[in-house]
């Protein structure tokens, strides 16, 4: 399906082939988890050079989901992503952990309602002891928050 590099935070960097069916299987495999379907939207938030936007992308399209392509300037401005996710119902969103906490930042300061079903993190090791705010305003329930670490290395 394609060749993605992996950032070499086990080593030096290398070039990772990526099968069709490791794509497929990764999404079969996580179905009973999530539960996606045609009424989820997506977030493509990452750069297609980031092994995220894999899951981003085929994610929403797999299951007849809405895909919501944030521009580079909105990315970068957590401010207007969260005006973004709200303003597109957003469902499943997938951060990493340094930008969702920039975001959970807003959320504290926003009285906008999310309608995130489910945040997945990925592409860095994650603090859950940083999520606490994120807890004492939104629960634990909903939405889930979920850890996929490394998605080349799930795949």
């Amino acid at each position: 399906a394609y060749v993605i590099y992996t950032s070499g935070s086990t080593g030096r960097p290398k070039g990772t082939l990526v099968p069709h069916r490791n794509i497929t299987r990764l999404f079969s495999a996580t179905a009973h988890w999530f539960g996606f379907g045609p009424d989820d939207v997506w977030t493509l938030f990452h750069s297609i050079a980031f092994d995220f936007s894999v899951w981003e992308l085929w994610g929403a399209l797999l299951h007849g989901g809405r895909l919501v392509v944030v521009p580079y300037e909105t990315s970068r401005s957590p401010e207007e992503f969260h005006r973004l996710l709200c303003d597109q119902a957003v469902t499943v969103l997938n951060q990493t952990p340094s930008a969702f906490h920039q975001l959970d930042r807003v959320d504290a300061q926003r009285s906008d309602e999310l309608a995130l079903r489910y945040v997945v993190f990925g592409g860095e090791a994650l603090d859950v002891g940083a999520l606490s705010g994120w807890f004492d305003r939104h629960g634990d329930a909903t939405p889930r928050l979920v850890n996929m670490y490394g998605i080349t290395e799930t795949t």
